[in-house]
Parts: structure tokens; C-alpha cells; sequence
């Protein structure tokens, strides 16, 4: 058990209001499959905070919400463009790339973030040789905790559209993006274009439970209407579908999940500040969300991994990510920068 880790936002506990929720809503019986009036209810919020036409569905986790978004919008013989830093495509055992039966390519990318110039290299098309590109994946935030602007987020998918593509946006924080932009997620998100979204929450103080959400409905109506498909193929579909509508319910309710971004956010930044203070530690990336990365001697982080937890990121520099999540207080930074000091110190 640990008292607090930096390794992952994933680490943390469920919020609270969101355990009491699923308790509020384990009672009598209901109909399975999201098939009940709740579930409903709770989509239709979610596809109205997105500015509706849109369809949203449950999914259990951030691997299934992406394989199967990226499934609804692609062919056996197409590809999916990625940053080569993309969860999809080193953190998901191939589990896109089984599900979808497609190619992933990786583009060159800085600090996480591609630019049309990046994904153009790969926009070539008609050879019966290759595969077809049709959908470009990124990340917001990205696997390095930058952020897109929504201005760079209209300009791909408009790239992608001229070509008759596709964008797809991995949200596995997208809370944090939110609260980081200070501006509604439909402004960055369904606002510029992007086709579809995995709506993530476990890494922000939900249980279980993502969402995939196809928007602009009308004009991705054939991807709209084959999406609950898609999803039981994927062994997505969640009989007690409720228990995650319920959690969605209280994370939307009085903006539960831009509180708890807001926060985790703000960690990350003082954490910058403190770890400022040690002269051996260099910050190698913009802090933007809840991630810190630094790159530190290993003989300083060797010591510190025997009292907290976190992650090497690069080996081959000794970059580290600590994570930041809604439940990381300042005292557990002003324990760890203690420990960092005094490790630096000897």
C-alpha cells in the first residue's frame, strides 16, 4: 500500500461523491446493456456538455474507448496516424492495432504534439500496396502533458478533412485539459472539428468506466449507428451499465470534474516550484497539466525511488514523470521535495 505515489494518476482513490453514487444507485432492479432510462439521462448530459449532436456511449476503460473509436472510423486495409509518444501506440500491447486490424503510424513529434507539416509525410494515398491512411490520433493532453490550442486542433482536423480522414481525440484527461485551457471542452473539442472523442474519468477520481463519443452525428452518422457494434465486439458493453452512469452522473454534476483537474493541475505546478529549488533537477518539459517531467542525476532518483514511487520515463537521460492527481495534497510534495533534497544532499 502506498501513502501517496507520483507514478500515476491512476494510483489514486475514487472521489468520495463518486463512490457514493454507485452506492445511491445500487437498489431494486434495472434494465441491463444501458438499455434503462438512467443511463440515457446520463449520456444525453454528457453528449449535451459537448454541445450535443453527438452519440455517447459507456465504455469500460481508456484501451476500449480507444480501439473501439478508432475501429468505428477505420477499415482493415486503412492506418491510423499517431505521435510516435502516443498511448495507442506503446502503452496498449497492440490492442488498437488487434481490435481495428489497422496499422498504426508513427510521425515525429515535439514534446507530444504533432504538427500538420508531420502528418502531411504521411498523407498518401491509392497505392494498392500500402495501407490507406484515414484517421489521425492524438492526445489532449498528450502522453507528455502538453496541450494543443484549440486553433492547432482545428488545423489538423481540417487537414484531415480535406482528405477525406478522419481526427480522433484520446481525452484520457481531457479534465484536465479543460481546466488547464479554461474553456469548455466542446470550444477545443467538438468546436474544431474533431470526429471523435474518448471521454476519460478514471484518471480523475473515477471507479471504472470512459466514454466514446462520435460527434458532428449527422455528418458521421454511418460511424454514429455502428458504434454500439463496435463495442460488444470489443467486449465493451457493460451489462450493469448503470453503476458507470452513475459515476458519470456525480462527475458531471455542479463541474465535479473540472474541480478535481483544477486541482491535480495546480499540484503540478507547485510541485514545478519546489523541485525548482534543488540545482541537480532540471524540469525538461512545459508544465501544462498534472505532469511533471525532470531529468536528475541516477544516483539522486535511485535514493528517492526507495521512499516514493514514480516512474523513469527515458532511461537513456534518467527523465522521470511524476503525476500529479485530485487527492495529492501540497504536504505530500513538501514530503517528497524533503526527501529529494536530502538525496541530492549525499
Amino acid at each position: 500500500m502506498l501513502k501517496h505515489s507520483f507514478g500515476s494518476d491512476n494510483h489514486s482513490g475514487v472521489h468520495p461523491l463518486i463512490m457514493k453514487a454507485i452506492e445511491d444507485i445500487n437498489h431494486d432492479f434495472n434494465l441491463a446493456y444501458g438499455e434503462d432510462p438512467y443511463t440515457e439521462d446520463v449520456l444525453r448530459n454528457l453528449e449535451n456538455l459537448l454541445g450535443g449532436n453527438c452519440k455517447a456511449l459507456f465504455v469500460f476503460n481508456g484501451t476500449g474507448a480507444n480501439a473501439v473509436a478508432l475501429s468505428t472510423f477505420c477499415k482493415t486495409y486503412n492506418s491510423i496516424l499517431a505521435p510516435r509518444t502516443a498511448h495507442i501506440l506503446v502503452d496498449e500491447c497492440g490492442a488498437v492495432e488487434k481490435l481495428s486490424g489497422c496499422k498504426i503510424v508513427p510521425l515525429n513529434c515535439k514534446d507530444g504534439k504533432v504538427t500538420p507539416k508531420d502528418v502531411e509525410a504521411e498523407l498518401e494515398f491509392g497505392d494498392q500496396h500500402h495501407t490507406q491512411p484515414a484517421i489521425l490520433s492524438i492526445s489532449e493532453p498528450t502522453e507528455l502533458g502538453t496541450l494543443y490550442s484549440a486553433a492547432e486542433i482545428k488545423t489538423l482536423a481540417d487537414l484531415m478533412h480535406k482528405h477525406g480522414c478522419y481526427l480522433h481525440v484520446d481525452g484520457s484527461r481531457i479534465a484536465n485539459a479543460a481546466a488547464a485551457l479554461k474553456t469548455p471542452i466542446k470550444n477545443f473539442i467538438s468546436d474544431t472539428g474533431a470526429d471523435v472523442l474518448s471521454f476519460g474519468g478514471t484518471k480523475n477520481g473515477l471507479l471504472v468506466g470512459e466514454a466514446v463519443v462520435v460527434l458532428n452525428a449527422k455528418k458521421n452518422k454511418i460511424f454514429a449507428d455502428s458504434l454500439m457494434y463496435y463495442r460488444k465486439q470489443a467486449t465493451q458493453l457493460y451489462s450493469k451499465n448503470r453503476f458507470i452512469a452513475a459515476q458519470f452522473e456525480a462527475y458531471l454534476k455542479d463541474d465535479l470534474y473540472l474541480k478535481m483537474a483544477s486541482h491535480s493541475n495546480a499540484m503540478a505546478k507547485y510541485l514545478e516550484k519546489r523541485v525548482k529549488e534543488v540545482k541537480c533537477v532540471k524540469i525538461s518539459k512545459k508544465v501544462q497539466s498534472n505532469a511533471v517531467f525532470a531529468i536528475l542525476p541516477v544516483a539522486v532518483s535511485t535514493k528517492l525511488e526507495k521512499k516514493h514511487f514514480f516512474h523513469v520515463w527515458d532511461k537513456a537521460t534518467n527523465e522521470v514523470r511524476w503525476m500529479c492527481a485530485f487527492n495529492t495534497q501540497k504536504s505530500d510534495i513538501d514530503i517528497f521535495i524533503e526527501d529529494l533534497k536530502k538525496a541530492a544532499a549525499k
